[in-house]
This record gives structure tokens, C-alpha cells and sequence, in this order.
């Protein structure tokens, strides 16, 4: 059984272990990594291009990483000891910060530092679909940016704030764990606050933003029922709210908001979600052509169609109806996004098929197959709109 020792004397620490880590962490820089995996027991490794290299071949030992969490977290050290992981944001120097998880795991400490990108990307830059920049003029409503782990989520949201910061005059607070990208105010108030450090919790921040005058609340991760609730709650009372969420595409992102509440609350939960979610942007990172990677985007617009489907808990028909919106309402399904990147020759016909929702029909509609269909289909949903039609009417063509 391990034993931990929290009394830490400062004095008598050499710092060495962090002088070694910050020498891996200076070569995952020059290498363009994104996250460095330092455990207990184990090789140091980076993520570089998505995929997971061995940086050095000697093992990093359980006293090793005692040490090198000693010397990072000095008197932050009891607290994971109490909790067994911590998260903090770690500055290498003016151009570079980390943000920084440790955690006990079988064999000691393991450590994941996570570049941070200093400069502040912007829509253009990132090239993302122009619907994106649309969802930043939203005034209330809930816009969700979904995936998994290392997938965008924090850069798109970064950039979409600072779209507002550059072009409005509005009042934003978010609550972040920890704070990735620091806004400075442009046109808009910025209040950045981190959990754990400005303020104890996501729900208890959130809470308190509800009387600080917001006009735009970004929550880091809706992690719990209670954070849920009073986001649909704040985006219900006029306020835009931006958070995420660690789901796959957009209809498991509705399904998973709506799960998570006792089955007696379903049907509440789901009138308030339909009635404030303004988007959902679902992200995967694909590997290109030339060793980096792409960010793909589900994007589902709310119409009317699509808050029907969530009223009435047809949600498996939501990738359809996206599909069927994308010239219409700038929607895209991944399947969608995924053939454009390929057919502009950044990715190749493999890692397209690799990362697509259905890598069948996206081979068929690689080869053209279904291209006249697809078109015929638009063709007819524009004209019937233009007789004055309703969406459902639209989307239940035959």
C-alpha cells in the first residue's frame, strides 16, 4: 500500500524533476505536440499529429514523480493528496503555458501537460464554417461545442468569444477549470473566473453569474445535473450560454443532456432544451496529408423541424434532417463536412472513411453515387419552400 507524505518543507526541494520535464516539454514544443505524458513507472511520451510517441527510454520512477508533483504543486500538494488529481495551468514562459493534469493511477503520479495556445485563434484563421460566426450574433439561447478529449472544443469556443470581444459591446463571464485562453477586453467585459481557484464550483459560479449582469455566460463543461439546469435555466432567462460537452455528434449530445435527469423530469428537461438550444457544433480531429490535423464539424441548426424531433423524442431522425438543412440552414452532418475536406484534397480516401459517422455511404457518395439524388432532393425542399410550405412539409418529401 503507498503512502503519501502532504507535509512538504519547500526549502528542501531541488527542483530538478520539473528542470528535466520542462527540457521534454521545450522539445514537444519544437515538435508541435499538443500534450505530454509523463507516469510513474513508466517512459515519458507525447501526442504529436494525434498519435502517441516515446519521447525518452528511461522510466520515470514512483519517487521521480513524488517529487515533480512536490515541485509544481509546493502548497497545492495536500489537496491531491485529498482529491488524487488536480488541474492547474502551468506557464513555461511568456509564449507557452500548459494546462496541467495530475492524477494517481496503479503506480504513482502520472502527469498530462496540455499546450495552450498563447495567442488567441480567430474564426478566419481557424477556417471554420461561416455558421459559426453566425452563432456568435445570438443574443440568448444555448450553443453546445461537443467531442472527445483533444478535439477543438476549447479553441472553438475560444475564437468565438473572441468574434463577440472584437465586435460587440456586451458583458461575458466565463467559468473555466482551469482558464485556457485569456480574453482581454476589446469591446466587451471579460470576467474570467477558474474553479477551485476563483470560485469553488461550476453550479455555485454559474449561480452567482445570474446577478453579475451578464449578457453571455461560457461554462467551461456542463459536468452535473445541477450545472445543466441552471444553464438551460440562465439561457431561458435571456442570457446566450456557450459550454461543452464530452459527446460524439449532436443527437447523443441532446440525448445525453436529457438522460441525465430522473425519468419523471424528461419531459420538462426536454420542452426547456427545445426551447433554448440555439446549435450544437460536434468536433473530430482528422490527421491531413501533411501531418497535421483538421477539425471536422457536425453542426446542427435549431428549426423548427429540429425542435420538433427533440419535443417528440424522435431524435434519431436529427442527422437526416441535418443533412437535409444544409443549403437551407447552413447545417452540415460530419459524413457531409468529412467529403468536402476530402474532396479538397486535405485528407486522403482512408482517414476520411476512418473518422466518418458511416464510412459506407460516405464511400458511395465519394464515388458520385449519390450526388443526383441528393441534389434532385434539394432542388425539390427550396422550390416547395418558396410556395409557402412549412419545414415539416420540406423534410417529408417523397
Amino acid at each position: 500500500m503507498i503512502k503519501h507524505n502532504n507535509e512538504i518543507d519547500i526549502s528542501l526541494l531541488t527542483f530538478e524533476q520539473i528542470k528535466k520535464i520542462r527540457g521534454y516539454l521545450k522539445k514537444l514544443i519544437e515538435n508541435g505536440g499538443s500534450d505530454l505524458h509523463v507516469k510513474s513507472n513508466g517512459a515519458i511520451r507525447a501526442r504529436i499529429n494525434g498519435a502517441i510517441i516515446p519521447f525518452s527510454g528511461s522510466i520515470f520512477s514512483y519517487e521521480d514523480g513524488m517529487t515533480l508533483a512536490k515541485e509544481i504543486l509546493r502548497g497545492r500538494f495536500s489537496e491531491l493528496i485529498e482529491h488524487k488529481e488536480v488541474d492547474l495551468v502551468y506557464q513555461f514562459d511568456e509564449r507557452n503555458r500548459f494546462r496541467v493534469n495530475i492524477f494517481f493511477q496503479t503506480d504513482g503520479p502520472s502527469f498530462v501537460f496540455r499546450v495552450i495556445p498563447m495567442k488567441i485563434p480567430t474564426i478566419d484563421e481557424m477556417k471554420y464554417p461561416e455558421m459559426i460566426r453566425t452563432f456568435t450574433k445570438e443574443s440568448r439561447g444555448l450553443i453546445l461545442v461537443t467531442g472527445t478529449t483533444g478535439s477543438g472544443k476549447s479553441t472553438t469556443l475560444a475564437a468565438m468569444i473572441h468574434e463577440i470581444n472584437m465586435c460587440d459591446k456586451k458583458h461575458i463571464i466565463t467559468i473555466e477549470d482551469p482558464i485556457e485562453f485569456v480574453h482581454k477586453d476589446r469591446g466587451c467585459i471579460i470576467n474570467q473566473r477558474s474553479v477551485g481557484q476563483d470560485t469553488l464550483s461550476f453550479d455555485r459560479a454559474l449561480r452567482a453569474a445570474l446577478r453579475e449582469d451578464p449578457d453571455i455566460i461560457l461554462v467551461g463543461e456542463m459536468r452535473d445535473r445541477e450545472t445543466i439546469e441552471l444553464a438551460l435555466h440562465a439561457a431561458d432567462t435571456g442570457h446566450l450560454v456557450f459550454s461543452t460537452l464530452h459527446t460524439v455528434d449532436a443527437k447523443e449530445t441532446i440525448n445525453r443532456i436529457i438522460a441525465i435527469f430522473p425519468n419523471e423530469e424528461q419531459n420538462r428537461v426536454r420542452l426547456s432544451l427545445a426551447g433554448v438550444l440555439k446549435g450544437v457544433i460536434s468536433q473530430r480531429l482528422i490527421p491531413t496529408k501533411d501531418d497535421k490535423r483538421v477539425a471536422a464539424m457536425e453542426i446542427l441548426v435549431k428549426t423548427p423541424m429540429v425542435e420538433k424531433l427533440i419535443l417528440e423524442n424522435r431524435d434519431y431522425e436529427i442527422r437526416e434532417t441535418i443533412e437535409k438543412g444544409r443549403e437551407h440552414y447552413k447545417s452540415q452532418s460530419f459524413d457531409q463536412h468529412i467529403l468536402d475536406i476530402y474532396n479538397n484534397g486535405i485528407i486522403t480516401k482512408q482517414k476520411a472513411k476512418d473518422y466518418a459517422t458511416s464510412a459506407s455511404d460516405l464511400e458511395l457518395k465519394m464515388s458520385g453515387l449519390n450526388s443526383g439524388k441528393a441534389s434532385e432532393s434539394i432542388h425539390k425542399a427550396e422550390s416547395v419552400d418558396k410556395n409557402g410550405f412549412g419545414e415539416d412539409d420540406i423534410f417529408n418529401l417523397k
